[in-house]
């Protein structure tokens, strides 16, 4: 697994091993950010929130690619040990923060740290953890105006607009579905 583009293209982060993470394959993460520098022209000066962040793959492509900030959170120990070795090793120890707290714990403390112009989501495959992180990302209002959401999900998952968030994308990568969000303003 490598950084695919930006100011650290081509680093390696950091392996693991065991069925904790699951992470986002270069050629899926390659077309998700070729997705996300065409909605935002950039990703200059973004603030992320990665939750279920695994190895923190996506958070360090975005911070590669211009991001301005990242805020990490998982609660798994793997996870834990991964991503703080990716954040040191990509030298992104002043731009990333990462919360080792579980992600609807987190998410109501992250009220002070808003808005997040893109918020990254890889939750456990077919176990209900999207809608929850959807309706408590709207009921916090932690998306900025014209942020995006960027939800992956297996393939069989399909999911639709949620309440205030309208459902603007949705691709499929082999085994992965790639939902976008934003928020309705109509």
């Amino acid at each position: 697994m490598r950084i695919i583009s930006g100011t650290v293209r081509g680093r390696q982060l950091t392996p693991f091993s065991g069925k904790d993470i699951r992470p986002t394959p270069d050629r899926v993460r390659e077309s998700i950010f070729s997705i996300l520098t065409s909605r935002f022209g950039s990703l200059n000066g973004l603030n992320v929130l990665e939750l279920f962040a695994g190895s923190g793959a996506l958070s360090l492509e975005a911070l590669s690619r211009g991001a301005k900030s990242a805020i990490l959170v998982d609660s798994g120990r793997i996870s834990a040990e991964t991503i703080t070795k990716n954040i040191q090793c990509c030298h992104f120890e002043s731009n990333a923060q990462f919360i080792k707290e579980d992600v609807f714990s987190a998410l109501p403390k992250l009220t002070s740290a808003t808005p997040f112009d893109l918020i990254l989501l890889d939750p456990p495959y077919n176990q209900n953890f999207l809608p929850r992180a959807l309706e408590m990302i709207e009921r916090l209002n932690l998306l900025a105006e014209n942020g995006i959401i960027c939800a992956e999900t297996s393939k069989n998952e399909e999911l639709t607009d949620f309440n205030l968030l309208k459902l603007t994308e949705n691709r499929v990568y082999g085994s992965t579905r790639i939902h976008l969000y934003s928020k309705d303003t109509s």
